[in-house]
Order: C-alpha cells, then structure tokens, then sequence
C-alpha cells in the first residue's frame, strides 16, 4: 500500500465530514421501500384487532447542509422500521399521519431542517356490482405524503383510483355519420333524434387511473375520495362481473362520455364542493391519465393549487395565472 492511500477506519464518521464542494442539497434519500404496513383509510382509525397488512412503497428525504458530506442512510432504515413497529403493534394510523411521523423523527435523526415522506400502499374496497350485487374486490391506493421542519409539518392525503372513460369525439363522429344513414333509410328527423337519444353510440373507450390529493389539518376519509375520482370518470369499473353488470358498464360509460379533462375538472369541483371547510391555503391537485386504445401514447390532464386560487377561479371563471405546486406548497412548512 502506498503511502499515498488513505486508510478509513472504522470509527470514522465520513457522512459528517465536510464535502469537496460546500454546497447545500435540496433532497437526500432513499426511495423504492417497501414494507409491510397497516394503515386505516377512514375517520374513525384503526383497531387493534384489525390485522389486516398491505404492501406499501416508501420515500424518505432529507435537506443536507453544505457543511456535511452526506446523511446517515441507516437512520432512514432505523425510523422506518420503528414507526411500522408502531403502527403494526399498535393502533392504525392513516397514511398520511404514519408519513408525517417519519418526516419528523427523519429530521430530528439527520440533524435536517426540512424532512419529506411520501407514503403509497395498496388497499382493498369491498363493493357490490351494480346489477347483480356479487361482492367485488377493488384495489385501490392511498397515499400519505409529509413535510416536517422543526416547528410544523404539513400533510397531503391522496388516492389513485381506476375507471373508464368514454370518447365524446368519437362519439360525436359516429352520432353524425348514423344520423345520415338513418335519413338515407328513410326515417325522419324527429325519428332519428329519438332514436339517437335511446340507443347508446359506440366511441373508442379508455381505461383511466385518477389521482386526488388534498392538504389540509382536516380529517379526510380516503374512501370518500375514491368515491371522487370514481365519479368524475364515465363509469367505475368491477374486477367481478356478470353479463347484466357489464352491459350496465357499458351503456352508463357510453351515456356519459368524458374527456381527460372533464374527469379533473369534475374531481376539483367535487372535492371543493364535498370539503366546505377547506381552507383556502389548503392544497387540491387533480391528475387524469387515460390509457388510449386507438392511439401508441397516453393523454394526461392536472389541475393543481391552493384552495383559495381553485375557489377564485371558480367564482370568476378567469384563467389564473396563481397554480401553487405540490413541492411549493411543502417548502412552505417553516
């Protein structure tokens, strides 16, 4: 060994020491966790007799100070494990209160101003099908996201959820081009409107996977924002179905057919309309993406921002130029 060569020992703390180059980082962290966890997506919390345990994906940040190397990634590992320890041994916690318990003992071990948690697990609804009533299985999931400083946190509660959307273009295209054929057959007008308005159109359908967010000190039941996004679509759609159920899907799909942006619309309004006391510092976003069927891409639309820009806009039916992103709107914890 040269002389040269630099010997680590054991003892040494090299996260710690200062870096090359002293300049502050944003995010240090781990993503792509994952653990066995159970969360509550109700009000009312869990129960210790609930045993019921499903697989979540975890991401843990940290700011660093441009006078340490690098954080203690062990710690992150360390809080992890004690905060699931908790919540699988004890009492249920929400998503995004076992989130905002990381991000504060995340801060407080790595020394950090700022801490971020983001939290998603999978989680099953039990419904009925909608003609049949055969009980079904969703899976849907909830995620809890969470800043920290070292005097306040702030909380995001989120769901993604799928559904189907209809093409009201398409649909538009084949409602003209039937309206000719049935006046080329001889009926008359009056005749083939009627007609138009009984029998639903055919269109090309998506498959879509809405996303909802809310950051708010208010408690918010996660199912109930499924039930949200669910609606802004078409139609929900069932892992279980019998012939009856699916011609019901069908046909409520292709009577309401919706644009990507009707579904995020519909979702802020909803969400505005079903949480009066939102405040308006609050946060909403909104995310549809649709799965084409007749195109190689997909089509996304989001609409994001505080409650009061979202309420405004709403009033005035004015293009805002205010739309507060999620990140801004975590940073602003102090």
């Amino acid at each position: 060994m040269s002389d040269s060569t630099q010997t680590i020992s054991p003892s040494r703390d090299a996260q710690a020491e200062a870096p090359a180059t002293r300049v502050s980082l944003s995010r240090v962290g781990v993503v792509g966790v994952e653990k066995i966890i159970r969360v509550c997506a109700s009000q009312n919390g869990g129960s210790s007799g609930d045993e019921s345990l499903y697989h979540a994906d975890l991401e843990c940040f940290v700011d660093l100070n441009p006078e340490q190397a690098g954080v203690h990634m062990s710690r992150f590992e360390e809080v992890v494990n004690e905060a699931i320890d908790t919540v699988v041994l004890g009492e249920a916690l929400r998503a995004e209160g076992l989130a905002a318990h990381i991000a504060e003992q995340v801060r407080e071990r790595q020394g950090g101003l700022r801490a971020e948690v983001k939290i998603a697990a999978r989680y099953p609804i039990e419904r009925l099908t909608p003609v049949t009533a055969l009980r079904t299985q969703e899976l849907v999931t909830l995620i809890g996201i969470a800043a920290a400083s070292r005097t306040a946190s702030r909380r995001i509660v989120g769901v993604e959820a799928t559904g189907i959307n209809a093409c009201p273009c398409a649909q538009g295209l084949v409602r003209t081009e039937a309206a000719e054929r049935l006046a080329e057959a001889g009926f008359e007008d009056v005749d083939v409107g009627r007609i138009l308005e009984l029998v639903p159109l055919a269109t090309h359908n998506q498959r879509g996977r809405g996303t909802l967010f809310l950051g708010t000190a208010a408690r918010l039941d996660a199912e109930d924002l499924v039930e949200i996004v669910e609606r802004s679509m078409s139609s929900p759609i069932y892992e279980l179905m019998k012939r009856p159920d699916e011609l019901f899907v069908v046909e409520h799909a292709h009577l309401t057919p919706r644009f990507v942006e009707d579904s995020v619309r519909l979702m802020v309004k909803s969400a505005l309309e079903s949480y009066a006391e939102l405040q308006d510092d609050d946060f909403v976003l909104a995310r549809q993406v649709n799965f084409e069927t007749i195109h190689n891409h997909d089509v996304l639309a989001e609409r994001y921002g505080k409650v009061g820009e979202l309420r405004g806009e709403l009033r005035s039916g004015e293009h805002s130029l205010a739309h507060t992103e999620l990140r801004d709107w975590l940073r602003e914890v102090s």
